[in-house]
């Protein structure tokens, strides 16, 4: 078994992936707002790549439908009707939409996955679902895949950590040994000695974290590091992540 982490999209290649199990992890806040959208009601959400990118893409499609939602420097863009907080995915806003997002490192990441086979989306709110479809890709693949967002193309020690509680779970202490861990997987397994089974004070000590309490957005922290508050896990597949193959 075989377990691959990526703390940043850079130096993916395509081929590395291809037809792989990818789980992709953003957590502050992209791939949580994904989860709760989704598990709210949304139709779609399809990850673009920059502001304009979303703005041709939600031109082609159904005016009525669709919402745009992102964020450049944690704030929502401007003339778009969402930012990039899972606590604006609510079911009164979102449902049967499809939203069209660009983000600053969650959807590039997204995009950089998608030659893998499947793509989950996981955050901590949905990580025991998450954990559980991992486990069965990982067993009928053999390899398995973390792609970490980052912070702004660097490491972003959220992510890290949630990658390690994810390597932690696949990997109890005793399979370890016959695993074939990359290196990064081990120093996020280290990250999880480091901080235990604290999320909060993980994802706290972030400078995702810091800044997003500096903007003013103490709550989507809450939010994001509400663990196991929904049991979907989105798939990426030809440009849409839908709910469709969740558990």
């Amino acid at each position: 078994m075989r377990l691959l982490v990526y703390f940043t999209p850079l130096g993916v290649k395509n081929h590395e992936i291809a037809g792989k199990p990818v789980l992709v992890l953003d957590v502050l806040r992209a791939t949580s707002s994904i989860v709760a959208a989704l598990a709210n009601g949304a139709r779609s959400v399809v990850p673009t790549e920059s502001p304009d990118e979303a703005l041709k893409v939600a031109e082609s499609l159904e005016r009525g439908s669709i919402l745009l939602a992102g964020e450049r420097g944690a704030r929502r863009i401007e003339g778009f009707d969402l930012g990039n907080s899972p606590l604006e995915m609510t079911p009164a806003v979102v449902q049967a939409k499809t939203i069209v997002m660009a983000t600053t490192n969650g959807t590039p990441a997204l995009r950089a996955a998608e030659f893998g086979s499947p793509v989950l989306v996981g955050a901590i709110t949905n990580f025991s679902a998450a954990v559980e479809r991992a486990r069965e890709e990982l067993h009928r693949c053999g390899e398995f895949i973390i792609l970490c967002a980052g912070r702004e193309r660097m490491f972003a020690l959220e992510d890290a950590y949630t990658a390690g509680r994810f390597t932690c779970e696949l990997f109890p202490p005793r399979q370890r040994r016959a695993a074939e861990l990359s290196d990064a997987a081990i120093a996020c397994i280290e990250l999880v000695r480091r901080y235990g089974d604290r999320w909060k004070r993980a994802i706290g000590a972030s400078a995702a974290a810091r800044n997003l309490r500096r903007l003013g957005f103490r709550d989507d922290l809450e939010a994001a590091t509400e663990v196991d508050r929904y049991d979907i896990v989105p798939v990426y597949s030809e440009r849409l992540v839908t709910a469709r193959n969740s558990i």
